[in-house]
């Protein structure tokens, strides 16, 4: 199966799909297993540029509860110039206080060490239950473990490495324009990120300036564009490492039609879903009106039911518009105003029309439908 299988995302041109387990050239990755996750499962990773000089970008949480990771990728890594990253699932290491912030630096320095780096070069993200302190002896020698599988091939063990509840691997490798560009993500609950996702790891070859600008703007388009839940974490973290090792430019589109592509995983993957949903929202009197009524909309139980069972109840999307803008003069919404044939259609990714007849700003949220599994998960996450 196609990587861009979404009937929202264009496959740039001429654009080749490798093997997703063999990174970007000059990169390598690994992972083990240290007791995080039961039954074996990898859940330490790492990743590594292996070229002396890198450019980099580093998007974090907004969260205002962020947990120990991103504190110390704040406050202790060079954003520009991270050559590695360690990373743990199974144990989010956030509300851990002072002591968690001592173990995700630990976490770094001893990644370090194992690759011959400085710490500043080595950033570190966490994700899985908060509030749990990390068990960090065991997680340091999988990190040890893990130093001694790093391949080229290694993108799988490292993919595995960043699960929780994913049901599966989000992840690519392609090759456009004489660049190579390799890419892991993780996220399928406690998702509606702010200048990032859950994780999202990005390596390439290309030469890339303004590393950061880049990022940003490809993370504005897709991974700012989801939700699941509504809920913001407190580990997002997405990492762009740039080797430059081809001496060819980044090709046009291509990170942001991958970004998009695995932003849309994430909602597809959303905890117990079973359908997408695509809302966009035009004819608001500004784009923050537009942002506020889609994500309304998107994150409305009442409409994320109505996806999941199919049913064409366009009333509980003009409540939920209107609701955003409680005190605002709206005209009545009807169906003339509303496209919410696909809600009710049998296909997966159902697009959803609404205009407010309000001015010429629009924006558009990818949302995940609401079913049992995920009411049945959620209760159960910790027992």
């Amino acid at each position: 199966m196609s990587f861009f299988r979404s009937r929202w995302v264009d496959a740039p041109d001429g654009v080749e799909e490798l093997d997703p387990n063999q990174l970007a050239p000059g990169f390598r990755a690994g992972g083990a297993h240290c007791g995080l996750k039961g039954g074996g499962r990898t859940d330490v990773g790492l990743v590594v540029c292996d070229a002396e000089e890198v450019s980099s970008a580093l998007l974090l949480t907004r969260n205002a509860s962020a947990a120990a990771p991103i504190r110390v990728c704040r406050e202790r890594c060079d954003a520009g110039g991270i050559r590695a990253a360690v990373v743990n699932s199974g144990n989010a290491n956030a509300e851990t206080g002072e002591q968690g912030f001592a173990d995700a630096l630990a976490m770094s320095t001893v990644a370090a060490k194992q690759l011959g780096l400085e710490q500043p070069q080595v950033a570190v993200a966490e994700t899985g239950t908060i509030g749990v302190p990390l068990p960090v002896d065991a997680v340091l020698v999988g990190i040890a473990e893990a130093a001694k599988t790093l391949a080229p091939d290694g993108g799988s063990a490292f993919s595995d490495a960043i699960l929780t509840t994913d049901r599966w691997p989000k992840r690519c490798t392609l090759r456009a324009g004489g660049v190579t560009l390799s890419a892991q993500a993780k996220g399928a609950g406690m998702i509606e990120p702010n200048m990032a996702t859950m994780l999202c790891f990005v390596q390439t070859d290309a030469v890339v300036e303004d590393a950061d600008v880049r990022l940003h703007a490809a993370v504005d388009a897709s991974f700012n564009r989801i939700t699941v839940d509504g809920q913001m974490s407190t580990n997002d973290t997405v990492l762009l490492q740039a080797s430059g090792a081809s001496g060819q430019p980044l090709p046009a589109g291509l990170l942001e039609a991958v970004l998009m592509q695995l932003a849309i995983e994430i909602v597809r993957d959303g905890e117990g879903a079973v359908r997408t949903g695509r809302i966009e929202v035009t004819e608001a009197a500004t784009q923050a009106e537009a942002e506020r009524v889609a994500r309304a909309i998107a994150n409305s139980p009442l409409v994320k039911t109505a996806l999941f069972g199919r049913d064409p109840n366009w009333g509980r999307i003009a409540q939920a518009a209107g609701a955003a803008l409680a005190g605002e003069d709206l005209n009545e919404l009807g169906a003339e105003n509303i496209d919410a044939e696909e809600l009710g259609a049998e296909v997966e990714e159902a697009e959803i029309g609404l205009r407010l007849g309000r001015g010429e700003h629009s924006a558009h949220v990818w949302f995940s439908d609401l079913g049992y599994e995920y009411v049945k998960l959620n209760a159960e996450y910790t027992t």
